[in-house]
Protein backbone atom coordinates (compact mmCIF):
# COMPACT_ATOMS: atom_id res chain seq x y z
CA UNK A 1 0.00 0.00 0.00
CA UNK A 2 1.56 3.15 -1.09
CA UNK A 3 2.09 5.99 1.82
CA UNK A 4 -1.08 8.53 2.06
CA UNK A 5 0.87 11.23 0.96
CA UNK A 6 1.72 9.19 -2.23
CA UNK A 7 -2.54 8.82 -2.71
CA UNK A 8 -2.95 12.55 -2.58
CA UNK A 9 -4.38 14.67 -5.80
CA UNK A 10 -1.94 15.77 -7.88
CA UNK A 11 -1.13 19.71 -8.39
CA UNK A 12 -0.47 21.55 -11.49
CA UNK A 13 2.93 21.66 -10.95
CA UNK A 14 5.53 24.26 -12.57
CA UNK A 15 7.88 24.00 -15.28
CA UNK A 16 10.66 21.66 -14.25
CA UNK A 17 9.04 20.29 -11.13
CA UNK A 18 9.03 16.71 -10.07
CA UNK A 19 5.96 14.60 -9.58
CA UNK A 20 6.76 12.21 -6.20
CA UNK A 21 6.28 9.03 -7.25
CA UNK A 22 6.31 6.57 -4.48
CA UNK A 23 5.76 3.16 -3.96
CA UNK A 24 7.51 2.20 -7.64
CA UNK A 25 9.85 -0.32 -8.32
CA UNK A 26 13.56 0.69 -7.16
CA UNK A 27 15.74 2.08 -8.62
CA UNK A 28 13.49 5.00 -9.20
CA UNK A 29 15.56 7.97 -11.04
CA UNK A 30 14.20 11.68 -11.62
CA UNK A 31 15.07 15.25 -12.20
CA UNK A 32 13.48 17.81 -9.84
CA UNK A 33 14.31 21.53 -11.04
CA UNK A 34 17.43 20.51 -12.69
CA UNK A 35 18.91 18.16 -10.23
CA UNK A 36 19.19 14.45 -10.68
CA UNK A 37 17.72 12.23 -8.10
CA UNK A 38 18.27 8.56 -7.48
CA UNK A 39 15.83 6.59 -5.11
CA UNK A 40 16.77 2.88 -4.74
CA UNK A 41 18.28 0.07 -2.70
CA UNK A 42 22.03 1.03 -3.88
CA UNK A 43 24.21 3.83 -4.58
CA UNK A 44 25.43 4.89 -8.00
CA UNK A 45 27.71 7.61 -8.50
CA UNK A 46 26.80 10.55 -11.14
CA UNK A 47 23.61 12.06 -9.05
CA UNK A 48 22.73 15.12 -7.02
CA UNK A 49 20.98 12.96 -4.47
CA UNK A 50 21.09 9.52 -4.03
CA UNK A 51 18.51 8.06 -1.18
CA UNK A 52 18.85 4.13 -0.39
CA UNK A 53 16.36 2.44 1.67
CA UNK A 54 18.94 -0.02 2.70
CA UNK A 55 21.53 -1.66 5.76
CA UNK A 56 23.50 1.05 6.34
CA UNK A 57 27.12 -1.08 5.79
CA UNK A 58 24.92 -2.58 2.20
CA UNK A 59 25.04 0.89 0.72
CA UNK A 60 27.89 2.83 2.63
CA UNK A 61 30.51 0.57 1.05
CA UNK A 62 30.01 1.34 -2.60
CA UNK A 63 30.62 5.03 -1.89
CA UNK A 64 33.92 5.92 -3.42
CA UNK A 65 36.46 6.31 -0.49
CA UNK A 66 38.18 10.16 -0.04
CA UNK A 67 34.57 11.81 -2.25
CA UNK A 68 32.50 12.92 0.73
CA UNK A 69 33.21 16.43 2.47
CA UNK A 70 30.83 16.27 5.30
CA UNK A 71 29.32 13.29 7.04
CA UNK A 72 26.24 14.76 9.23
CA UNK A 73 24.08 12.00 11.28
CA UNK A 74 22.60 11.36 14.10
CA UNK A 75 22.14 7.25 14.79
CA UNK A 76 19.63 5.23 16.77
CA UNK A 77 20.19 5.57 20.36
CA UNK A 78 19.11 1.93 21.22
CA UNK A 79 17.06 2.48 23.73
CA UNK A 80 14.06 0.96 22.15
CA UNK A 81 12.06 3.22 19.57
CA UNK A 82 9.86 1.67 16.94
CA UNK A 83 12.22 1.91 14.16
CA UNK A 84 15.46 0.04 16.13
CA UNK A 85 15.82 -3.28 17.61
CA UNK A 86 17.40 -2.76 20.77
CA UNK A 87 20.86 -4.57 21.32
CA UNK A 88 23.32 -5.29 24.14
CA UNK A 89 25.15 -2.10 24.66
CA UNK A 90 28.51 -3.44 23.66
CA UNK A 91 27.19 -4.74 20.63
CA UNK A 92 25.76 -1.69 19.98
CA UNK A 93 28.79 0.11 20.27
CA UNK A 94 30.48 -2.47 17.97
CA UNK A 95 28.15 -1.99 15.56
CA UNK A 96 28.50 1.83 15.74
CA UNK A 97 32.36 1.04 14.99
CA UNK A 98 31.95 -0.74 12.07
CA UNK A 99 29.70 1.99 10.58
CA UNK A 100 31.92 4.73 11.40
CA UNK A 101 35.21 3.16 10.06
CA UNK A 102 33.18 2.35 6.95
CA UNK A 103 31.79 6.29 6.62
CA UNK A 104 35.52 7.58 7.20
CA UNK A 105 37.32 6.08 4.30
CA UNK A 106 34.64 7.55 2.57
CA UNK A 107 35.95 11.41 3.88
CA UNK A 108 37.81 13.62 2.05
CA UNK A 109 41.01 14.62 3.66
CA UNK A 110 39.78 18.04 4.00
CA UNK A 111 36.46 16.91 5.45
CA UNK A 112 34.40 16.78 8.83
CA UNK A 113 32.19 14.11 10.45
CA UNK A 114 29.60 15.39 13.14
CA UNK A 115 28.28 12.53 14.80
CA UNK A 116 25.31 13.40 17.48
CA UNK A 117 24.34 11.93 20.19
CA UNK A 118 21.96 11.58 23.16
CA UNK A 119 21.94 9.11 26.00
CA UNK A 120 21.51 5.60 26.44
CA UNK A 121 19.38 4.83 29.40
CA UNK A 122 19.42 1.43 31.43
CA UNK A 123 17.44 1.10 34.91
CA UNK A 124 17.58 4.63 35.37
CA UNK A 125 21.55 5.13 35.17
CA UNK A 126 22.67 7.67 32.35
CA UNK A 127 24.84 7.15 29.76
CA UNK A 128 25.99 9.44 27.75
CA UNK A 129 26.45 8.37 24.19
CA UNK A 130 29.09 11.11 23.16
CA UNK A 131 31.99 9.94 25.58
CA UNK A 132 31.94 6.14 24.03
CA UNK A 133 31.91 7.51 20.73
CA UNK A 134 34.74 10.19 21.22
CA UNK A 135 37.19 7.13 21.66
CA UNK A 136 35.62 5.21 18.67
CA UNK A 137 36.54 8.12 16.33
CA UNK A 138 39.94 8.84 18.24
CA UNK A 139 40.94 5.89 17.67
CA UNK A 140 40.82 6.58 14.09
CA UNK A 141 42.89 9.57 13.93
CA UNK A 142 40.41 11.63 13.59
CA UNK A 143 40.39 14.90 15.82
CA UNK A 144 38.14 16.87 18.04
CA UNK A 145 37.13 20.24 17.28
CA UNK A 146 34.03 21.09 19.01
CA UNK A 147 31.55 18.93 21.48
CA UNK A 148 28.61 21.15 20.51
CA UNK A 149 25.55 21.11 23.14
CA UNK A 150 22.37 21.14 21.12
CA UNK A 151 19.66 22.70 23.39
CA UNK A 152 15.85 22.64 23.40
CA UNK A 153 13.03 23.56 25.25
CA UNK A 154 10.84 20.75 25.16
CA UNK A 155 10.70 16.77 26.04
CA UNK A 156 9.99 13.88 28.48
CA UNK A 157 9.42 15.29 32.15
CA UNK A 158 11.57 13.47 34.86
CA UNK A 159 10.58 12.76 38.33
CA UNK A 160 13.98 10.93 39.21
CA UNK A 161 16.32 13.04 37.49
CA UNK A 162 16.67 16.50 36.11
CA UNK A 163 14.74 16.51 32.30
CA UNK A 164 16.59 15.81 29.67
CA UNK A 165 17.37 19.19 27.66
CA UNK A 166 20.27 18.77 25.68
CA UNK A 167 22.11 16.56 23.05
CA UNK A 168 25.97 16.75 21.80
CA UNK A 169 27.19 16.83 18.45
CA UNK A 170 31.01 15.38 18.04
CA UNK A 171 32.67 17.81 15.06
CA UNK A 172 36.12 15.40 14.14
CA UNK A 173 37.65 16.31 10.80
CA UNK A 174 40.21 14.17 8.81
CA UNK A 175 43.45 16.42 8.91
CA UNK A 176 44.43 20.07 11.06
CA UNK A 177 43.58 21.17 7.23
CA UNK A 178 39.70 21.19 7.27
CA UNK A 179 37.07 23.40 5.50
CA UNK A 180 35.33 25.90 7.77
CA UNK A 181 33.69 29.12 6.84
CA UNK A 182 32.68 30.67 10.15
CA UNK A 183 30.83 33.87 8.35
CA UNK A 184 28.67 31.34 6.62
CA UNK A 185 27.20 31.05 10.11
CA UNK A 186 27.64 33.68 12.25
CA UNK A 187 24.54 34.89 14.31
CA UNK A 188 23.79 38.53 15.19
CA UNK A 189 25.48 41.17 17.35
CA UNK A 190 24.48 41.55 21.36
CA UNK A 191 25.66 44.47 21.29
CA UNK A 192 26.70 45.76 17.99
CA UNK A 193 27.52 49.34 18.87
CA UNK A 194 30.02 47.97 21.36
CA UNK A 195 33.46 50.45 21.13
CA UNK A 196 36.75 49.07 22.13
CA UNK A 197 37.90 51.29 25.11
CA UNK A 198 41.41 51.04 25.11
CA UNK A 199 44.54 50.49 22.96
CA UNK A 200 45.24 51.40 19.12
CA UNK A 201 41.47 50.75 18.77
CA UNK A 202 39.89 52.90 21.17
CA UNK A 203 36.22 54.14 20.08
CA UNK A 204 35.85 52.19 17.55
CA UNK A 205 33.57 49.46 16.81
CA UNK A 206 34.57 46.40 18.80
CA UNK A 207 32.17 43.58 16.91
CA UNK A 208 32.63 41.85 13.91
CA UNK A 209 30.29 43.53 11.17
CA UNK A 210 28.95 40.02 10.07
CA UNK A 211 27.99 39.02 13.63
CA UNK A 212 28.76 36.92 16.54
CA UNK A 213 30.53 32.82 16.91
CA UNK A 214 27.31 30.97 17.19
CA UNK A 215 29.45 29.25 20.13
CA UNK A 216 29.49 25.68 20.83
CA UNK A 217 26.01 25.62 22.67
CA UNK A 218 23.22 25.56 19.95
CA UNK A 219 19.83 26.77 20.91
CA UNK A 220 17.59 25.27 18.45
CA UNK A 221 13.97 23.89 18.86
CA UNK A 222 13.45 20.24 18.97
CA UNK A 223 11.26 19.00 16.39
CA UNK A 224 7.80 18.43 18.00
CA UNK A 225 4.20 18.00 17.31
CA UNK A 226 3.50 21.56 16.41
CA UNK A 227 6.79 22.21 14.52
CA UNK A 228 6.35 22.72 10.49
CA UNK A 229 8.89 20.43 9.94
CA UNK A 230 7.08 17.30 12.51
CA UNK A 231 6.76 13.84 10.28
CA UNK A 232 6.07 10.45 11.63
CA UNK A 233 9.20 10.16 12.57
CA UNK A 234 9.38 10.32 16.56
CA UNK A 235 13.31 11.57 16.73
CA UNK A 236 13.84 13.98 13.28
CA UNK A 237 16.11 16.62 14.04
CA UNK A 238 15.55 19.85 13.12
CA UNK A 239 16.73 21.25 9.40
CA UNK A 240 18.99 24.40 11.03
CA UNK A 241 21.14 21.99 13.39
CA UNK A 242 22.21 20.25 9.99
CA UNK A 243 22.19 23.23 7.82
CA UNK A 244 24.90 25.10 10.62
CA UNK A 245 27.52 21.77 9.65
CA UNK A 246 26.51 22.29 5.69
CA UNK A 247 27.09 25.58 5.71
CA UNK A 248 30.44 26.40 7.99
CA UNK A 249 32.23 23.12 6.66
CA UNK A 250 31.40 22.45 3.24
CA UNK A 251 31.30 24.31 -0.37
CA UNK A 252 28.73 24.53 -2.88
CA UNK A 253 28.80 20.67 -4.80
CA UNK A 254 30.42 19.15 -2.22
CA UNK A 255 28.98 16.17 -1.09
CA UNK A 256 27.48 15.43 2.45
CA UNK A 257 26.09 12.19 3.85
CA UNK A 258 23.82 10.82 6.35
CA UNK A 259 24.10 7.50 7.04
CA UNK A 260 21.19 7.32 9.34
CA UNK A 261 18.97 10.08 7.24
CA UNK A 262 15.44 9.00 8.90
CA UNK A 263 13.23 11.65 7.09
CA UNK A 264 15.84 13.20 5.64
CA UNK A 265 16.72 16.27 7.42
CA UNK A 266 20.46 16.29 6.27
CA UNK A 267 19.43 16.01 2.86
CA UNK A 268 17.01 19.12 2.44
CA UNK A 269 19.97 21.32 4.27
CA UNK A 270 22.27 20.16 1.61
CA UNK A 271 20.33 20.74 -1.26
CA UNK A 272 19.13 24.13 0.20
CA UNK A 273 22.23 25.13 0.07
CA UNK A 274 23.41 23.70 -3.69
CA UNK A 275 25.64 20.91 -2.09
CA UNK A 276 25.37 17.02 -3.77
CA UNK A 277 24.07 14.44 -0.96
CA UNK A 278 23.73 10.67 -0.02
CA UNK A 279 21.62 8.99 2.44
CA UNK A 280 20.20 5.81 4.08
CA UNK A 281 18.07 4.57 6.17
CA UNK A 282 17.06 0.56 6.51
CA UNK A 283 13.07 1.69 7.25
CA UNK A 284 11.17 2.24 4.20
CA UNK A 285 8.41 4.11 5.69
CA UNK A 286 11.21 6.62 6.88
CA UNK A 287 13.03 6.98 3.41
CA UNK A 288 9.80 7.44 1.50
CA UNK A 289 8.72 10.80 3.67
CA UNK A 290 13.10 11.28 2.84
CA UNK A 291 12.29 11.47 -1.00
CA UNK A 292 9.22 13.41 -0.73
CA UNK A 293 10.68 15.81 1.51
CA UNK A 294 13.78 16.00 -0.60
CA UNK A 295 11.34 16.75 -3.90
CA UNK A 296 9.77 19.27 -1.55
CA UNK A 297 12.64 21.36 -1.25
CA UNK A 298 13.67 21.16 -4.54
CA UNK A 299 10.20 22.35 -5.64
CA UNK A 300 10.10 25.06 -3.38
CA UNK A 301 7.38 23.75 -1.52
CA UNK A 302 8.57 22.02 1.67
CA UNK A 303 7.36 23.36 5.17
CA UNK A 304 10.24 24.12 7.76
CA UNK A 305 11.64 26.73 10.08
CA UNK A 306 13.27 29.27 8.76
CA UNK A 307 17.64 29.43 9.06
CA UNK A 308 18.21 31.49 12.46
CA UNK A 309 14.55 32.33 13.32
CA UNK A 310 14.75 33.69 17.11
CA UNK A 311 13.09 31.35 19.51
CA UNK A 312 9.42 32.11 20.25
CA UNK A 313 9.04 33.79 23.39
CA UNK A 314 5.44 34.10 24.97
CA UNK A 315 4.32 37.55 25.62
CA UNK A 316 2.11 36.55 28.60
CA UNK A 317 -1.23 37.19 26.88
CA UNK A 318 -1.95 33.23 25.01
CA UNK A 319 -4.52 31.66 27.50
CA UNK A 320 -1.93 28.33 27.10
CA UNK A 321 0.42 31.14 29.27
CA UNK A 322 -1.24 31.98 32.05
CA UNK A 323 -2.20 30.49 34.95
CA UNK A 324 -4.38 28.03 35.19
CA UNK A 325 -7.59 28.99 38.16
CA UNK A 326 -7.18 25.48 39.44
CA UNK A 327 -3.58 26.44 40.53
CA UNK A 328 -4.70 29.89 41.94
CA UNK A 329 -7.74 27.77 44.68
CA UNK A 330 -5.36 25.01 45.69
CA UNK A 331 -2.43 24.44 47.33
CA UNK A 332 0.35 22.64 45.02
CA UNK A 333 2.82 21.93 47.60
CA UNK A 334 3.14 17.50 47.53
CA UNK A 335 5.24 15.79 49.84
CA UNK A 336 8.10 13.87 48.34
CA UNK A 337 6.93 10.62 48.79
CA UNK A 338 3.52 10.85 47.40
CA UNK A 339 5.05 11.31 44.22
CA UNK A 340 5.40 8.79 41.61
CA UNK A 341 8.83 8.14 40.96
CA UNK A 342 10.88 7.36 37.44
Amino acid sequence: MLPDFAQEAQHQRRPGEAKVALGVKFPFETIAMGKKVLYGPNFKDGYDAVLGCNDVMSFVKDIPDESVMLIVTSPPYNIGKPYEERLEFKEYLKWQKDVIEECAMKLDRKGSICWEAGNYIKKGEVFPLDTFFYRILKELGLKLRNRIVWSYGHGLQARRRFSGRYETILWFTKSDDYAFDLDAVREPQKYPGKRSYKGPNKGKPSAHPLGKNPSDVWNIPNVKSNHPEKTIHPCQFPIELAERFVLALTNENDVVLDPFMGVGSSLVAAILHNRKTIGVDKEREYTDVAYKRLISTLNGTLKRRPFGQPIYVPNGTEKVAKIPEEWLNQSLHQPYSTIEHL
